[in-house]
């Protein structure tokens, strides 16, 4: 296996000035006669966060703060893996492993591995320091390069459980994850059980066939119209980049403003900000994710997954069960919150907290609260064989 080579962002300039002038001359549509954000972005929204984007926002502010962390790529199967690899303050940390998902990147993580690695620094107990491992997702941003083969979850999966394993060297470790990040998290402990001290997410994978539950109870049916009605209004995404993620990606690689309509409406929908972004995510951190899709050219791989998913059979049995122990922090604006009796057969359930604010993008959102959970989670679970 290659040893990790050192690795620091650094965008061209010549990068950020074509950006510049792309924005400048951004050809907007017209509005639809309906409230704003009825039928997807807002035009007067986008208009306002465009003109940021290409007057105000700092890039390289927000590139010295990524860089601030150590980061290193290693070649794994034909793919430049990218990666943050923070130690721990205290000896012989636990190391964890964190995972994203779409639309989402490395930036989701940037408040939050201070307050794993460092906890004290932060009120904590030194004894709760974490080793955090952060990659970026094969064909997502940083570990993307044009040509580059794409990679469905389990292949993420048991590349993410060799990286640890196999070039990092960490025998057991922990794992945490949301979105695309909790089902790869999800798959390694369904693959890799003996590697993992427990597994922990954000967003539960659990209660997909109804057929499971002839008899079901008010919740569980309050859940499966809640999940039909999902599926109805906000899945659109997931069919165009299921399906045809090519075409798609010709517009949004080509638009800045178009990628960040695509991802902003999702930063909008799916966090708990009351239909104001900012409440929940800073607008630097919101374009600064936007801003490396856009100069990595990584969007359209970005879709994989979603392809891959929509053709391919679900990779863990129904009758599974994972015997590794499981953690479960429900957030209240989460895309989709099973009831905890969906998850109970598949999982070794040993803490399951219901938050009292946050969304889908937990770690950035939320990030004390999420490393609070993970803390106390795993605490039982290090040093365990």
């Amino acid at each position: 296996m290659p040893a990790p080579k050192s690795f620091r962002i650094a965008i061209p300039q010549e990068a950020l000035d074509d950006l510049r002038a792309r924005l400048s001359r951004t050809r907007f549509p017209d509005e639809a006669p309906e409230a704003p954000w009825s039928f997807g972005a807002s035009v007067d929204y986008m208009r306002e966060l465009v003109a940021y984007w290409r007057d105000e926002f700092d890039w390289r502010a927000q590139e010295e703060k990524l860089n601030a962390f150590p980061q290193f790529k290693v070649e794994m199967d034909g793919i430049d893996l990218h990666f943050i690899h923070v130690q721990g303050k205290r000896p012989n940390p636990t190391p964890l492993l964190l995972s994203h998902g779409w639309p989402g990147s490395i930036v989701e993580f940037a408040d939050i591995i201070p307050m794993l690695t460092d906890p004290a620094a932060f009120g904590g107990d030194p004894a709760d320091a974490f080793t955090v491992v952060a990659p970026s997702l094969p064909g997502y941003t940083l570990s993307f390069r044009e040509g580059q083969k794409r990679v469905g979850l389990e292949g993420i999966a048991d590349m993410f459980a060799r990286l640890m394993r196999d070039v990092l060297g960490y025998q057991k470790f922990c794992a945490q994850g949301g979105d695309w990040g909790s089902v790869i998290t999800t798959l390694l402990a369904h693959m890799h059980p003996a590697l993992l001290h427990g597994f922990h997410v954000n967003m539960l994978i659990a209660g997909r066939d109804p057929s499971a539950f002839p008899n079901p109870t008010p919740e569980q049916i309050a859940y499966y119209k809640v999940a039909s009605d999902w599926m109805q209004e906000e899945s659109g995404y997931q069919w165009i980049q299921g399906t045809k993620p090519q075409t798609l990606a010709f517009g949004l690689t080509d638009s800045p403003a178009g990628l960040a309509a695509w991802i902003v409406e999702k930063f909008r929908t799916w966090s708990d900000c009351g239909g104001e972004i900012e409440n929940a995510i800073s607008r630097d951190a919101m374009l600064a994710n936007i801003t490396l899709y856009w100069a990595t050219g990584a969007i359209g791989s970005s879709f994989w997954p979603y392809y891959d998913r929509r053709h391919s059979k679900w990779p863990i049995p129904r009758d599974a069960r994972i015997p590794v122990p499981f953690g479960y922090a429900e957030f209240p604006n989460e895309i989709m919150r099973p009831p905890r009796s969906f998850a109970e057969a598949q999982y070794d359930i040993r803490r399951w907290s219901v938050m009292e604010k946050g969304g889908h993008f937990a770690a950035l959102e939320q990030p004390a609260a999420l490393a609070h959970e993970i803390r106390e989670f795993f605490r039982p679970l290090r040093g365990q064989q």
